[in-house]
């Protein structure tokens, strides 16, 4: 009898497949990460090749971004509502046939088509991940599991620069930029082929319902702001282009009485506005936006002034970021794990100010040397920026999070890696104000090496402006490092939102 009970109450066994169901998960997330970086390196050829202009360069990138930012929450609850594998593969499978269709574009309005249908799958895919984890993986394994998705992580920092460098250096049979995308295709059939076999599926039991409205309105409040950015400049500013930015302006208020509403009526909400009541955590989010918007600015115009304004080859181009992801990579686990316990949120402001004196010397190489910079002065520059960087971007979730209750974890963190994602868009929506102004010439002459310095400068003095605003930020979030362990009970961690948020990050 007693035998009996003790096999009754024993533990499920460990799912006998899941260190291949992780291959697959990593997988995944890794094609993500590298997919922004990949693309940014390899702008100016596609640019040349499908005859796009600037302010379609900007939707190539940032319809992905926005696509994925604004469907990453609802990602992940489709998952706790329909089956965390079923959208996981779905998610996949989608995203492989949109990179097919990325490779394959022949025209600025298709490519950017597909990269919003690849947004649209990556935020399918992503939000499961780390859900799928929780459920196949004992909590002895976790930690271990984790560990590989931390340097997963790292390792796509360095690499996506790389990858995207190479690939479009090399022209591959010609194709040019195209490799960049095609490389998706057969990494994600042999994905949906092997997790269908390898991955179970799951489901939460007291899933969220979704907020379909709330979701509609965020969608249409960032169109309205973002269109206007990206189209106003090269349109010549005309009227419907300032009625749409005073239009987001009503949606965000819009917006926010919605969620009321549905907060006062007792069901879920897109955004639990009640978490804004916490210092700590609007602050953070302030500071997470402000953040997000300087390195989107930061990510896209860089390579365009190397590669299109001084004519650097894209191997060249990349090769000089790499110091930053590495400098990211090495010191991100070290700030939160030895810096922020013993000095706080001092860290991240020794950090924002790191990353401020990172810019400023880029921005006075750029201006003394002009069209003569040299390699090892971006790479030093690179290399400032990098290592503040890596000291804010591991604790900062953590600090924003804080002082959120374990029960909102999930809604708060899915909140925190959205406004990342946000926040990379409308930076590069400002790009038309802070780069692509500058480039319009005059007498309607091209824009000449030395416009492509004066606006890179220029856009510089807005990363800066934005780090400048990010130290006064962190002034909101708490003193002590003690309190930055933000880390949801492994049995609370159900949510796809959480997943999601850890994740993005």
């Amino acid at each position: 009898m007693s035998s009996a009970l003790d096999e009754a109450a024993a533990p499920p066994a460990p799912d006998p497949h899941r260190w291949r169901a992780l291959a697959v998960l990593l997988t995944a997330s890794f094609l993500d990460l590298i997919d922004s970086t990949i693309v940014n390196i390899a702008l100016p050829k596609i640019r040349a090749d499908i005859d796009a202009s600037f302010a379609e360069i900007q939707w190539i990138t940032g319809g992905y971004t926005l696509t994925f930012a604004i469907g990453l929450i609802t990602g992940g609850r489709l998952g706790d509502i329909f089956g965390r594998k079923r959208l996981f593969l779905i998610g996949v499978g989608g995203f492989t046939i949109a990179s097919a269709l990325c490779a394959v574009a022949s025209s600025p309005e298709t490519l950017i088509t597909a990269r919003v249908l690849q947004g649209a799958m990556a935020s399918l895919m992503v939000p499961q991940v780390l859900s799928i984890i929780h459920v196949t993986f004992p909590a002895d394994e976790r930690g271990k599991v984790f560990g590989m998705v931390g340097a997963i992580f790292g390792i796509g920092a360095v690499a996506g620069p790389l990858i995207g460098a190479v690939l479009t250096e090399w022209n591959l049979f010609g194709l040019e930029w195209r490799p960049i995308f095609l490389i998706n295709v057969p990494i994600g059939i042999a994905g949906v082929l092997i997790g269908l076999r390898v991955i179970n599926d799951s489901r939460a039991p007291d899933a969220l319902r979704l907020d379909l409205v709330g979701v509609f309105l965020a969608a249409a409040t960032m169109l309205a702001l973002l269109y206007p950015l990206t189209q106003g400049r090269e349109l010549g500013w005309p009227a419907w282009s300032f009625g749409c930015l005073a239009g987001s302006l009503v949606l965000v208020v819009v917006f926010v009485l919605y969620q009321r509403s549905r907060l006062r009526r007792g069901r879920s909400a897109l955004v639990e506005l009640p978490l804004f009541r916490l210092k700590s955590f609007a602050g953070g989010i302030a500071l997470q936006l402000t953040f997000s918007v300087s390195f989107g600015i930061f990510g896209l115009v860089g390579g365009l002034y190397l590669q299109i304004g001084l004519g650097w080859s894209p191997l060249r181009a990349g090769l000089v970021t790499i110091p930053l992801s590495i400098a990211v990579a090495l010191l991100a686990g070290r700030s939160i794990k030895s810096f922020v316990p013993k000095y706080g949120r001092k860290v991240l402001q020794a950090g924002t100010l790191i990353m401020l004196v990172g810019a400023l010397l880029y921005l006075w190489e750029a201006r003394h040397f002009g069209t003569d910079i040299q390699a090892w002065h971006v790479l030093l520059a690179m290399a400032v920026v990098g290592v503040g960087m890596g000291l804010v971007v591991a604790p900062l979730s953590s600090a924003i999070l804080s002082e959120v209750p374990f029960a909102h974890a999930g809604s708060a963190s899915g909140l925190v890696s959205t406004t990342m994602q946000l926040g990379t868009a409308i930076g590069l929506g400002l790009t038309s104000l802070s780069f692509f102004r500058g480039l319009d010439g005059s007498g309607g002459r091209g824009p000449t090496a030395d416009d492509y310095v004066d606006a890179f400068s220029t856009s510089l003095w807005w990363v800066a402006a934005g780090f400048a605003i990010v130290f006064l930020l962190v002034f909101a979030l708490p003193k002590d490092g003690g309190v930055f362990t933000f880390t949801p009970p492994p049995e609370e961690e159900t949510d796809g939102e959480s997943a999601a948020t850890a994740t993005a990050h």
